[in-house]
């Protein structure tokens, strides 16, 4: 069985940390499935992101996204939102469309054009005009009007008010390929369980569990968001 990601004796430290950032001895993720990266803030979730999108680089060990190391190819495979605001806010809608289409060859600028009307967003307002959620709908949008085999989402619900956050998980499912994969890094369980496939639990820089969303359900008899909270004692 071929993997998307991989990664064998992985290890990520700062200088700045007595211990190790991430300490990951195997793991493999599939493609075609929507993978929840659960573990509470400080955990690893966001460092074993950018080592994925070659952000980073490993203290030691190995890390292979799409059958090779973190590079060109594969971040051309990949479709990334970060946690934070990364664009210019001087920028207009329709100017940050145009560099995306001219950036990646998997853009879609019909899909883009579609979420912008379904949210009601003129594409000649400039970023920095909207509200800070409007900001990172945006930012959501770009991200998947690609048609990339790994849509990588750190905290993409985080910023967004309760009330947006289910048209936001919509986008989310109805935008990306089927035989993609779609990691999720959050700590806000409760609102995204329901369309997770599987589970990787994180602390300390640690793979504590990897499995089915199913079997946990099956096997504990409580919600994602529970069992979360049981072994994160939160």
């Amino acid at each position: 069985m071929s993997y998307l990601i991989e990664a064998n004796a992985l290890t990520k430290r700062y200088k700045t940390k007595p211990t190790p950032a991430l300490d990951i001895s195997s793991l493999q993720i599939p493609g075609g499935r929507i993978v929840g990266l659960l573990g509470p803030n400080g955990s690893g979730k966001t460092t074993f992101i950018k080592l994925v999108n070659g952000l980073l680089t490993p203290t030691s060990g190995q890390i292979t996204v799409c059958g090779g190391r973190p590079g060109p190819e594969s971040k051309a495979a990949i479709s990334y939102l970060p946690d934070r605001l990364h664009l210019p806010g001087s920028l207009r809608i329709c100017d940050l469309i145009k560099f995306f289409r001219d950036f990646y060859a998997d853009f879609s600028t019909q899909r883009a054009d579609s979420m912008l009307s379904a949210l009601d967003i003129d594409p000649q307002a400039r970023l920095r005009t909207l509200s800070k959620g409007a900001q990172e709908k945006i930012q959501l949008v770009l991200t998947m009007s690609r048609r990339a085999q790994l849509y990588i989402l750190d905290e993409p619900i985080a910023g967004v008010d309760p009330a947006a956050r289910e048209y936001v998980l919509q986008t989310i499912l109805a935008n990306y390929s089927d035989d993609a994969t779609l990691l999720i890094s959050t700590h806000l369980i409760s609102e995204i369980e329901n369309i997770l496939d599987d589970v990787i639990f994180i602390r300390d820089g640690q793979i504590l569990s990897y499995e089915s969303a199913e079997s946990i359900r099956e096997r504990e008899g409580k919600s994602l968001d529970a069992y979360f909270r049981e072994v994160f004692a939160c």
